[in-house]
């Protein structure tokens, strides 16, 4: 797709007509405006698989009685520093918030805190919530996992989730924000690809006899590859149990709601926070700026400067803040139409 076919959308169109239709169907205000936003840092980030198109299954869901609005968490310390969540089937940005705020205020005083959640819907991006802590002076730690969309290594069969994992970690400057799946792609990128009438690279994917294939089309119902081969497979399964062990969540096939409209979301997401201050750590916080620095330094090639985790993330978001975010007019034309839909109903309500 060439840039002539795409709409450039301002960051405050998109809340405010993502916010209408959440709102129109009965989501609190609160609510839809924390899960527009995460959507919309989904888009600043160029990861379009967690952006405005999840908000169609978030609508399918809401109306199907998957997702509850309004409700909070419930909140269990089993010990000073470990919280178990119920997400009470609240939106996954809504519960994640709430629990990152309980573990950065935990860990001010103890050190070190965690939340282990379950009964949560689709966490997002994991970026945003670790820039957060990382934005206190705190150590950010994100895991979550997916319905079973990655191919053991040998294997064919989606049986392993995309499992992604977030580190941030402050410094003098910008932080250190590594937010990474353990799949070669998301799925969300595939089915780009396919709404595009684009091929897929050859490695991201296999068809449903488990052959490597470049068609989107077949790879949607095959299953993603694990990102690196078998380090990339051992990574997802290792966090893939780390996650169940943790919130007491599901496993493999048996995870659910992420991506369909009918079912309960029964995957997990763990996050943590480490105050360095609090843990007397501050000074080994002071060489990160000038290492990083050192890194950047290191380009061979200009047209390709050797970055840190977080630092493309922060100049796409301030160039698409600037001019808008490109958005295929097909995604922007089903999204006004839930817009219009959601309308009709509440006038008919």
């Amino acid at each position: 797709m060439t840039a002539t076919d795409e709409l450039r959308i301002e960051p405050t169109t998109y809340l405010a007509v993502v916010t209408e239709v959440l709102t129109n169907l009965g989501v609190t205000t609160e609510d839809a405006e924390i899960q527009a936003r995460l959507l919309l840092e989904g888009d600043l980030h160029g990861h379009s698989s967690h952006g405005v198109r999840r908000l169609a299954v978030l609508v399918g869901r809401f109306r199907a009685g998957l997702i509850t609005t309004g409700l909070g968490v419930g909140v269990d310390w089993c010990t000073p520093t470990f919280a178990a969540v119920d997400g009470r089937s609240g939106f996954g940005a809504v519960v994640a918030g709430e629990a990152v705020q309980l573990v950065t205020e935990r860990a001010a005083s103890t050190g070190m805190a965690f939340a282990a959640i379950r009964n949560a819907n689709h966490v997002g991006m994991l970026a945003p919530y670790i820039e957060r802590i990382a934005g206190g002076g705190q150590i950010g730690l994100a895991l979550t996992t997916s319905e079973a969309l990655v191919h053991p290594w040998g294997g064919s069969r989606a049986m392993v989730g995309t499992n992604p994992i977030g580190i941030a970690v402050p410094s003098a400057a910008e932080p250190l924000v590594l937010d990474m799946s353990t799949a070669s792609v998301s799925m969300g990128k595939i089915l780009d690809h396919k709404e595009r009438g684009l091929e897929i690279p050859l490695g991201w994917a296999v068809d449903a006899a488990g052959t490597a294939t470049t068609d989107p089309a077949a790879a949607s119902v095959g299953a993603i590859s694990p990102f690196g081969g078998p380090k990339g497979y051992a990574l997802g399964v290792a966090l893939e149990a780390l996650v169940a062990a943790l919130t007491g969540t599901a496993l493999g096939t048996a995870k659910t709601g992420t991506l369909d409209v009918t079912l309960p979301s029964t995957k997990g997401d763990v996050f943590v926070a480490l105050d360095v201050e609090r843990l007397g750590l501050t000074g080994s916080l002071e060489p990160l700026a000038a290492y990083f620095d050192e890194l950047r330094g290191e380009s061979v090639d200009p047209t390709r400067p050797v970055t840190i985790p977080g630092d493309r993330s922060r100049q796409l978001r301030a160039e698409l803040l600037e001019h808008g975010i490109p958005l295929h007019p097909k995604m922007w034309s089903e999204v006004m139409g839930l817009l219009h839909e959601t309308r009709e109903e509440l006038h008919h309500a």
